[in-house]
């Protein structure tokens, strides 16, 4: 069986991080960011928002934010794209209820919507022949987003997207995935079938790098995560997330 169109864009993906010195049509951007509102959302409350980002001062100083990464100051559109109950306050005011900002749900909700209407931004940016790559560095300093974007109450950053088309002399490889056995389970969770796959897993991702960086770097997956996992990260953002007015208790 031949696979449909879609399935083939989505198992291409890679994350791109050079781009050419072309911008993006106003025409297809816009294309891009009236499709991706057509992303799935929790009880239609559509509790996300994006914020383009085309000027270069901006785009800088957001990528000192994000870990100093050139790509953010280097691609023509820089997406933030925000979780955003600031609208859903308003409503809520509009007749005479109380925004449930004690709710952890709500974070997750507007989280989810996010991270939704990302991926169907970035599907749909390739869909054009464009590229990118999603920025969870936005989440470093999210106070320094916030007053930068001029963020209200109730909104806070979630991920950033760089977008332009793709620089094809600097095609990136395509990092291989988890094996299935890790990642589907028939009915239940199966955690026997867990371990053997991490294991093929490490094999995978130790003979992916050691190819990649010519034996600069051989480790595996378990290895990468365990270090990574094991420290507190983003500490700050709890506290933001309080401030602009989610009362998490």
């Amino acid at each position: 069986m031949k696979k449909p169109e879609t399935i083939e864009l989505i198992e291409s993906h890679r994350s791109i991080r050079k781009f050419l010195d072309r911008p993006i049509e106003p025409d297809v951007l816009e294309s891009i960011l009236h499709a991706a509102r057509w992303a799935p959302t929790s009880h239609n409350m559509q509790a996300y928002s994006v914020v383009i980002v085309k000027n270069p001062e901006t785009k800088r100083k957001l990528s000192e934010v994000c870990g100093d990464q050139r790509y953010v100051r280097e691609c023509p559109v820089f997406l933030v794209v925000c979780a955003d109950f600031y609208k859903l306050r308003l409503a809520s005011e509009m007749h005479g209820e109380t925004l449930a900002v004690e709710e952890l749900e709500n974070v997750l909700v507007g989280s989810v919507d996010a991270a939704l209407v990302a991926q169907n931004l970035l599907l749909g940016s390739r869909a054009y022949g464009l590229g990118g790559v999603m920025i969870g560095g936005i989440r470093n300093d999210a106070q320094a987003v916030g007053e930068l974007l001029k963020l209200p109450e109730y909104v806070f950053p979630v991920m950033g997207m760089c977008l332009g088309y793709p620089d094809p002399d600097k095609e990136p490889w395509q990092k291989p995935r988890m094996p299935v056995q890790a990642v589907f389970h028939e009915e239940t969770y199966h955690t026997e079938a867990v371990p053997a796959a991490l294991t093929e897993y490490d094999e995978i991702m130790s003979d992916y790098y050691t190819r990649r960086t010519d034996g600069r770097r051989t480790s595996g997956w378990t290895e990468q995560l365990a270090a990574y996992i094991s420290k507190p990260r983003r500490k700050e953002l709890t506290e933001f997330i309080k401030k602009q007015g989610f009362n998490l208790k």
